[in-house]
């Protein structure tokens, strides 16, 4: 054990440095707070009723009906008790509380990725940090997109594993993939999992190139066909996050539509190109990937009271803080995506590394990350460039289904610090064998370093400062202060203000490429040994990377954690529509977007919510039914007992009872079969759902129509309500057609009279429906989707399979390194 300790005496140290690391950089955690994160907050209003049901039956249900009139709740919160990833997570987040496991599984996992690459572990361990500490990691935590940091922080270690296989260790890498692989999709962000999936296939694209041109195709051959065994293992683990979402997404806005659109061309499947092009990286943006102001910072609350927009504002006898709180709302970001919460920064000293390692490096590697970067950054730009972008979109499968495509650009938060390093890596072990090092030392100074001083000089040279709604902006600032040219001006400081942000961070870049090319010349002419130089360089890094990434998620982040454990607030109104004891009642809460937002959901059924996957035909009743008006009759089907609104006059929040809301179920006089979807549509944007029913012809055959009469003196009640069991009582003379407002789901739900299985019809577009026989019977509808139970168990099988591997590649190692006896 000594001798362990003994050899991996500098690894221990390296870990215990980024441990140190992550306690400081977040010392609120140690102090009682945590962070208060806008998306954390809106899962926490989605999953309330999720966390009751499992606090009272010891485990959690299938189904909710807390948003969207009902979904299923493996798309919001599943334990998925039988995947070893989640014990695995859970034993981290004993020790390190959210964020601070993110952080050290970035710094360990690009740790391990520079190791596998025999990086000298000083060495490795600031390429670590430069990995770790990129902008977009922070920024992504602060906004409470958690499970993306989780699957972003898995990438470099699963980089490495493929290496690893590649370059000579099979069983290792083998072992360590389908780990980090499981790791990776257990985070359930199928979105960063995809694009780690485009630059592996890139990778392995030029390891076969490589293979048939050295000669080595049936090595190659061997560690490919391992790496596809542990990635389907990686899978099995977690086959009951893939298949019951992979299941769900076919009928989601992911899936196809069910409307043929107006031009006659139906949608067949992935979001719309508009949506899902929203956020893309403007061209000259990239530029913030060495100068981080340049397009202005985050969207909002960067202007204090040195702006020029402040001073304008205090000169027309604003007072000072107003006019601060007034600036605070003045968008400094100026490029064309709707807001950003900040740049994408990578250092600008690690960007200047990575410059000259283009020039320098000559290990093959390199040209798979300038291949992939070039990739990837084409795609990021997605509607600045659609030449690329559509041609993903339109022919590459599953690209479709993502939005937001500037998030590829966390693939190149890996690569640029991956070459920097490769860069210093060279430089110390080939100074004497590269011809004219001097001079490429310099030219990349001049073109990094000058670039940042033409722009520190000169920005208005490269950089407009506004954005294509410019004049809106200014147009909206003039209404705001009564007088539009007072807009004007205040619009002329905004510019003023945004090109000062730009200068400042361009000189701030320029000392940064400065001080590491000082070092860098230091490291050539021998005035700096390798090991003072790596401290230079991980200081000047960690220094730059950290104050940039405390713009964006700093202490101010954090709250008390007693106000995290009911981050909402329960007002007035809602203490009131409590008061209603009735189980199945929808609430629509208007003070807000409430299709954007889950606050509702905490306290109530709601019609709203807040989650990027809804039901296709949720969705589809949204932009038909509830596109400008409000469509009185859909409510009513809904269920939709309570409108909560906002009067405009003072703020005051109000409820409105509604008294034409069909409750959970009901009888109804008429069902009329529709032939298609739009038909279906159309019949319910104004019909009286207590009387008539409209039901889709594929369910003709399922309906005795002639059997069905008045429903007269017939009654049906909700007799128990458990989100993902529903039983019902009812009387009716002879048989009858029943509607239930509850949302229709055909993978999962099962419906039974008096405990016999009975067909589900579809009515009124997305409703439950059943045909009932006459008499005194009961109704039960039970969520209990097979998908899950199949999946749970292969999940199970292969969590046995992957711990039984990691064993067995331990004891085999150990038992190749006893030495023989004679």
């Amino acid at each position: 054990m000594k001798n362990w300790f003994k050899e991996n005496s500098t690894h221990l140290i390296i870990v215990a440095i980024f441990i140190l690391l992550v306690i400081f950089y977040f010392s609120p955690l140690w102090q009682g707070k945590a962070l208060a994160q806008h998306d954390v907050v809106q899962a926490l209003g989605s999953q309330k009723e999720i966390f009751d049901y499992k606090e009272k039956d010891g485990h959690a249900p299938e189904w909710t009906n807390s948003m969207f009139g009902g979904m299923p709740t493996y798309q919001i919160w599943y334990e998925h008790a039988s995947n070893v990833t989640t014990y695995i997570n859970r034993a981290i987040k004993l020790v390190f509380p959210l964020p601070a496991d993110v952080i050290l599984i970035y710094l360990l996992g690009g740790y391990f990725l520079l190791s596998v690459l025999r990086v000298r572990p000083w060495l490795a361990a600031v390429g670590a940090i430069a990995m770790t500490f990129s902008s977009y990691n922070f920024i992504y935590i602060e906004a409470g997109h958690v499970n993306k940091a989780y699957a972003i922080a898995y990438m470099a270690p699963i980089i490495g594993a493929i290496i690893l296989c590649y370059r000579g260790n099979r069983l290792w890498g083998s072992v360590l993939l389908a780990v980090f692989l499981s790791l990776e999709i257990r985070t359930n962000h199928i979105q960063m999992t995809y694009y780690l999936f485009i630059a592996m296939l890139v990778l392995v694209g030029f390891e076969l190139y490589y293979a048939i041109r050295d000669k080595k195709l049936p090595k190659f051959a061997q560690a490919t066909a391992v790496q596809l065994a542990a990635a389907v293992i990686a899978v099995l683990v977690n086959a009951s996050v893939l298949f019951p979402t992979y299941e769900y997404s076919k009928l989601t806005t992911r899936g196809k539509a069910n409307i043929v659109k107006v031009d006659g061309e139906a949608k067949d499947g992935g979001l719309d190109r508009e949506y899902a092009y929203a956020w893309s990286q403007g061209v000259g943006e990239n530029i913030t990937f060495l100068i981080p102001n340049a397009y202005g910072g985050k969207s909002q609350g960067v202007l204090g009271k040195e702006s020029n927009a402040v001073k304008f504002l205090t000169g027309l006898g604003v007072p000072e803080v107003q006019a601060v709180q007034f600036a605070q709302y003045i968008p400094t970001y100026w490029g064309e995506k709707q807001f950003t919460s900040g740049p994408w920064y990578f250092g600008a000293g690690i960007f200047f590394l990575f410059v000259l390692g283009i020039i320098l490096v000559k290990d093959r590697l390199k040209w798979w990350i300038l291949a992939t970067s070039a990739l990837i950054i084409l795609l990021a730009l997605g509607r600045h460039f659609p030449l690329v972008s559509d041609l993903f979109f339109d022919y590459v499968p599953l690209y479709n289904n993502f939005r937001a495509v500037e998030s590829i650009l966390v693939i190149v938060s890996i690569l640029i610090p991956l070459l920097a390093v490769m860069a210093v890596q060279e430089l110390m072990d080939r100074t004497q064998e590269i011809p004219k090092l001097d001079k490429k030392i310099l030219y990349t100074f001049i073109g990094v370093g000058g670039f940042c001083l033409l722009v520190a000089l000169l920005p208005d040279l490269f950089l407009n400062f506004r954005s294509s709604n410019h004049n809106e902006l200014v147009a909206g600032l003039g209404q705001q202060l009564g007088d539009a040219n007072m807009g004007q001006q205040l619009g002329s400081a905004l510019v003023k203000d945004r090109a000062a942000l730009a200068s400042a961070d361009a000189w701030r870049s320029l000392f940064i490429v400065a001080l590491i090319f000082a070092s860098v010349w230091g490291l050539y002419k021998k005035k700096l040994t390798s090991t003072v130089f790596i401290a230079i360089l991980g200081i000047v890094t960690l220094v730059d990377l950290w104050s940039v990434d405390k713009r964006y998620l700093n202490d101010n982040s954090f709250i008390e954690e007693r106000l995290t454990k009911r981050p909402i607030d329960e007002k007035e109104v809602d203490q009131l529509i409590r008061m209603d004891k009735d189980p199945s009642y929808r609430v629509l809460d208007l003070t807000t977007n409430p299709f954007s937002d889950a606050h509702a959901s905490y306290f109530h059924k709601n019609l709203g919510g807040y989650h990027a996957a809804k039901l296709m035909r949720f969705q589809e009743i949204l932009e038909h039914q509830f596109n400008g008006a409000i469509n009185e009759d859909v409510l009513d089907m809904f269920n939709v007992r309570y409108i909560m609104t906002k009067d405009p006059s003072n703020g005051a929040e109000r409820i409105q009872r509604r008294s034409t809301a069909t409750g959970n179920a009901w009888f109804v006089e008429k069902v009329t079969f529709v032939k298609d979807n739009a038909q279906e549509m159309q019949a319910i944007s104004s019909f009286d759902p207590l009387k008539e029913a409209f039901v889709h012809e594929e369910f003709r055959n399922k309906i005795s129509a002639g059997r069905l009469g008045q429903p007269g003196n017939a009654a049906i009640n909700l007799v128990s309500y458990h989100p993902d069991t529903l039983k019902y009582e009812y009387s009716a003379p002879h048989d009858a057609f029943a509607v239930f407002s509850e949302v229709y789901y055909e993978k999962g739900w099962k419906a039974y009279i008096d405990g016999e299985e009975a067909p589900i019809l579809r009515a009124d577009y997305i409703l439950r429906a059943l045909q009932l026989p006459g008499g005194n019977h009961k109704v039960e509808f039970i969520f209990a989707p097979s998908t899950m139970r199949i999946s749970n168990l292969v999940s199970l099988i292969a969590s046995i399979v992957l711990v039984v591997g990691l064993i067995a590649a331990v004891w085999y190692t150990n038992r190749k390194r006893q030495p023989k006896k004679a």
